[in-house]
């Protein structure tokens, strides 16, 4: 690989982390990257997350390589949590974040309360990375666009997020947009 494309990659990789925005750069997160460089990049984009790893730990951004490192316990828990191809899989998927912050806050447990956070965060990103992605379908990136409104107003307010919801779902525009998508009716 030539010095001039590997300066690009190390550009893309440490802009997209700037898009990403995390603050622990997990497996998760470098995946994204790494899809994000085949879109940007094409077939010269193809490096391994090792690499993407390497990129953003010499630039002083911090990097957990394993899922093991630091909540290994939890990870049963949020085993495949963020999918939300629907609104409906999204709402289900705010539930169980909800049930899981409750949950961590009733047994004392700040590690966990901050792990669901940290999942919602990667959510939120992941709703708005694909909001904002020219190749996917002018519908799913609304659709998306309305799950990072979701996920946002969930992450700065728990407590009201639902009742905030049901409202939601009663708005004109959203009736206009998803009123055929959404099964949960008040």
């Amino acid at each position: 690989m030539n010095a001039n494309l590997q300066e690009t990659i190390r550009e893309t990789i440490l802009a997209l982390a700037q898009e990403v925005g995390a603050g622990i750069f997990t497996p998760a997160e470098m995946e994204q990257i790494r899809r994000q460089l085949l879109v940007r990049l094409g077939s010269e984009g193809r490096v391994s997350p090792e690499e993407i790893a390497a990129v953003l730990a010499e630039a002083g951004i911090p990097v957990r390589r394993s899922r093991q490192e630091g909540s290994a316990h939890y990870e049963e828990e949020f085993r495949d949590l963020l999918r939300f191809s629907t609104l409906e899989d999204a709402e289900m998927c705010l539930i169980r974040l909800d049930e899981l912050l409750r949950k961590f806050r009733e047994q004392g447990d700040p590690s966990g309360e901050s792990r669901v956070i940290a999942v919602a965060q990667l959510g939120l990103r992941r709703a708005m990375m694909i909001s904002r992605n020219a190749k996917v379908d002018a519908g799913k990136r609304v659709e998306k666009e309305e799950v990072s409104r979701w996920f946002r107003v969930w992450l700065e307010n728990p407590g009201a997020f639902f009742d905030w919801l049901e409202l939601r779902k009663q708005a004109p525009d959203f009736r206009q947009r998803f009123g055929h998508q959404t099964a949960v009716e008040s």
